[in-house]
């Protein structure tokens, strides 16, 4: 039998600007929401001003040609513009959908085309790149805009001859009376087209809808209500964003419910490990959430010890799984004295608009769960063999499947990789989430623990080998900063091959790695394929390793299944 949320929370029927505004004129807080962490006192965006500047990109994109459903591709890094960008699209009536910076000019001519975007607003350093794609995907140059996050262009210069991104804006007072648009339907129509790999394949753009995006936050903002302190603790709270907000993690929770629960966010415009540490002692933050990779680093890096991180009191890792060493590591730097918090994970798909499982307030037990189901959720735990038998027995694995009101409307333009990963039975739409899971009992609240995922799974002499439990005993080896672990052919057999980074200081062999692990795992997860030492391990923005990369270079090192049988 499904479990289900020991939560039940009702989803107001209205669009995300309407929920988290209120209404485009009431008047609103100006508690600071966004600052530059570069530039705190004089850049910063209240409430009310977060509101104003959305509409004054709303009421521009209409007047530029922006129709209902139109989708609009932002192409840039995080400032603290980009959350009027994203919700400007959408009280225009469009479809936000975003790319990482980091992105080539034939992958963003991929994006550009399969959504279908009319406009695209590119981060000004990435102009020449934006331009390239859209001469593939035939988008027009006068419907490019250059965005840097300053309200007046850092130097003159005709920016290749694509307009700036304030030609965009219409004036404040034109803005103030300015009505965004409403959705007929909001359970149908589509704000945001997130783009994902789901449980596998290429990209594919995730139809969010306002109501799905409102479930999600309408859930996160309860159960931060049902902490009694919050109220009184209000104040003192605050956020450092080093999450790309193209991504539903950062998005979600930055752009959105944070802001909804008026909580200010520091906006780091650029990554630095360094800079973070920094910030969170300057600014006093108090919740951190990111990836494992900066995890890792707070972990194994000797600049934690540098810094006065005592006002974190929340940490939450999510978008990968964090080894459990990490994380005691992690717990012990940052409350040396024990009893402030713990290091908690959290997991979410981009399908699921964002947060799948949550950790309630109060809940004090120290645990490498992912917490327990967000409200109005349900979930199951299926066979991994594809026999169609739900699992009901507690610690037993298999494939997670979740359902709930925040689930997505299906891939744009895709039937097929819709029809593959969601299963309606009994009125009921479950989302196969393609991650390895168990629970701790069958009931309401159980908790929930991760393992791997299907996709990445080796088969080794019919065992399953986790390359996620091989990666998290790996980082215990006093000279291992990161791994990568992928499955290669050797002799005709499935093994594992680890990629190692060490220490800068450590003379450690591959052989010594390959012998140590023999000793912490049973025979058929021995590193067989081998142990490689390289400068770093391939991830996206958000620390999910890139498994393909690592395959493709595994192949051309070792060979794989297809040659042995060639």
């Amino acid at each position: 039998m499904p479990i289900h949320s020991r939560w039940t929370v009702p989803i107001p029927e209205v669009s995300l600007q309407t929920w988290l505004f209120g209404s485009s004129n009431e008047p609103l807080s100006d508690q600071k929401i966004f600052l530059d962490a570069d530039n705190p006192k004089t850049n910063y965006l209240t409430l009310s001003g977060y509101r104003l500047m959305s509409k004054r990109i709303a009421l521009g994109l209409q007047r530029a040609g922006l129709q209902r459903g139109d989708r609009v591709l932002v192409f840039s890094g995080n400032n603290i513009y980009y959350p009027n960008i994203f919700m400007g699209i959408i009280m225009a009536g469009g479809i936000f959908t975003g790319a990482g910076p980091a992105a080539t000019s034939a992958e963003l001519a991929r994006q550009l085309q399969d959504s279908g975007a009319r406009f695209l607003i590119a981060a000004t350093d990435n102009i020449a790149v934006a331009l390239e794609a859209a001469s593939r995907a035939g988008l027009p140059k006068d419907h490019i805009y250059a965005f840097d996050g300053l309200l007046e262009r850092a130097s003159p210069g005709d920016l290749v001859g694509v307009k700036y991104w304030t030609d965009i804006l219409a004036n404040a007072a034109e803005a103030e009376k300015f009505a965004w648009v409403e959705p007929e339907d909001p359970r149908s129509t589509t704000c945001c087209l997130n783009y994902s790999s789901g449980t596998t394949g290429a990209p594919k753009g995730v139809k969010i809808t306002h109501y799905s995006y409102v479930a999600n936050g309408q859930v996160i903002v309860h159960i931060a209500h049902l902490d009694p302190n919050w109220n009184a603790e209000l104040k003192s709270k605050s956020n450092i964003c080093c999450m790309p907000m193209y991504h539903a993690a950062g998005q979600t929770f930055f752009i959105v419910n944070q802001s909804k629960l008026q909580v200010p966010t520091y906006v780091m415009p650029a990554y630095s490990f360094e800079k973070l540490l920094r910030h969170i002692h300057e600014f006093r933050i108090t919740c951190l959430l990111a990836a494992p990779p900066v995890l890792l680093k707070l972990a194994k890096s000797p600049l934690t010890e540098k810094h006065d991180l005592k006002s974190l009191d929340q940490v939450v890792c999510g978008t990968a799984p964090l080894a459990p060493d990490v994380a005691e590591t992690v717990d012990r730097k940052l409350w040396p004295n024990g009893g402030k918090s713990f290091v908690r994970q959290g997991w979410g798909m981009t399908e699921f608009t964002c947060n799948g499982t949550l950790w309630a307030s109060g809940d004090d037990e120290k645990s490498t769960s992912i917490g327990e189901l967000v409200p109005n959720a349900s979930l199951k735990i299926m066979d991994v063999e594809g026999t169609g038998q739900e699992i009901t027995t507690p610690h037993t694995s298999g494939e997670l499947w979740i359902a709930g009101p925040a689930m997505m409307k299906g891939y744009w333009r895709n039937p097929t990789a819709t029809q593959e990963i969601i299963v309606e039975e009994n009125g009921v739409r479950w989302l196969k989430t393609g991650d390895i899971v168990y629970v701790d009992r069958a009931e309401p609240g159980a908790k929930i623990f991760i393992t791997d995922r299907i996709k990445e799974l080796i088969k080794v002499r019919g065992f399953q080998v986790s390359p996620a439990e091989l990666e998290a005993t790996l980082l215990t080896h006093q000279s291992v900063v990161d791994a990568g672990v992928v499955g290669v052919v050797v002799d005709g057999n499935k093994v594992p091959r680890a990629y190692i980074v060490k220490r800068p200081d450590s003379d450690v062999t591959a052989n010594d790695i390959a012998n140590w692990i023999k000793g912490q795992v049973a025979n058929y997860k021995w590193l067989k394929g081998g142990v490689v030492f390289v400068e770093s391990i391939p991830r996206n923005p958000t620390g999910k390793i890139l498994r393909r990369i690592l395959r493709e270079r595994a192949k051309r090192e070792v060979g794989d299944l297809k040659g042995k049988l060639a």
